[in-house]
């Protein structure tokens, strides 16, 4: 199996304290559908505050599995334009994406498009990734590599202003899997260093963990956020969630599958430290897959 890239290298945690919670979203629906001649559509709507508009965008994605080959169009109702180009095995595990985004009002604003080119190339010992930024802002490259061995991975990030001819940022991360725990810690060229930690107790329960330490913040002060998913029924993909971070923020979700195809998620955050506050947060998500 190769290596997990160098975002995913801590993903156990990072699922844990940050996927399936809704309270960030008052409102979100997505509807992905399958045509007979394989063409996917998906169509995304959220709120990001209770008084904002919803954001939607409408993809299409046309698959040519032959070649290897796949085309997303996306249109957003910001009248946003963003295809997406996928070259999958140019060489053996190699794979290869264009972006572009443009918006056809302003196609003279250098801000309002953009070009980034991804290239990953996986091997069993280890991966590595190259992103492009061409149109958006200075030209830059960002770059990360891992590599893997007996259950320990280690990788390394680098961000390059071509422009510039300077090195903007780098990180390294170490971290050890087993098949129920996995643990690691990471820093970066600000001294921004994070401990990330989570275990599969059983088939229903598992809990995560992080610690970050910010100097360029204070570096007296280490920030703690602890999560955990309790699966009620495995069947109907039931589960709740709950995390709780040092400052007393405290938020809660729940997500079940409905029907086959049918996904509701729920969520709610609070502070824990002063209830009487009216910063507490609902919101909820409604998913259709056909």
């Amino acid at each position: 199996m190769a290596p997990p890239t160098y975002s995913d290298i801590f993903k156990g945690t990072n699922d844990l304290l940050n996927k399936d919670f809704y309270h960030s979203t008052p409102l979100a629906f997505d509807v992905k559908t399958v045509a007979k001649n394989g063409v996917q559509f998906t169509l995304n709507a959220k709120q990001t505050a209770a008084s904002a508009p919803l954001s939607t965008n409408l993809e299409s994605k046309l698959l040519d599995k032959y070649n290897g080959i796949s085309l997303t169009q996306g249109w957003a109702n910001s009248n946003t334009l963003k295809s997406k180009i996928e070259i999958a095995d140019l060489a053996p595990g190699l794979k290869t994406d264009i972006l572009t985004s443009v918006n056809p009002t302003n196609l003279l604003n250098d801000k309002k498009k953009s070009l980034n080119i991804n290239m990953d190339y996986i091997q069993p010992l280890f991966t590595a990734r190259g992103k492009f930024n061409l149109l958006n802002g200075p030209a830059g490259f960002v770059g990360d590599f891992t590599v893997a061995k007996d259950g320990i991975v280690a990788g390394t990030e680098l961000q390059y202003n071509i422009n510039g001819g300077s090195i903007s940022k780098y990180g390294l991360a170490l971290a050890y899997s087993a098949p129920d725990y996995s643990i690691g810690v990471a820093i970066d060229n600000k001294q921004l260093t994070t401990l990330s930690f989570n275990q599969t107790l059983n088939s229903t329960l598992a809990i995560g963990t992080k610690a970050t330490l910010n100097p360029l913040v204070n570096a007296q002060k280490v920030n703690l956020e602890f999560a955990t998913r309790y699966t009620l029924d495995e069947a109907n993909q039931s589960q709740v969630k709950a995390k709780i971070n040092d400052a007393g923020n405290l938020a809660v979700s729940y997500k079940q599958l409905l029907r086959p195809g049918i996904t509701l998620g729920v969520g709610s955050s609070f502070d824990a430290l002063n209830l009487n506050e009216p910063v507490h947060k609902l919101g909820w998500s409604l998913s259709f897959n056909a």
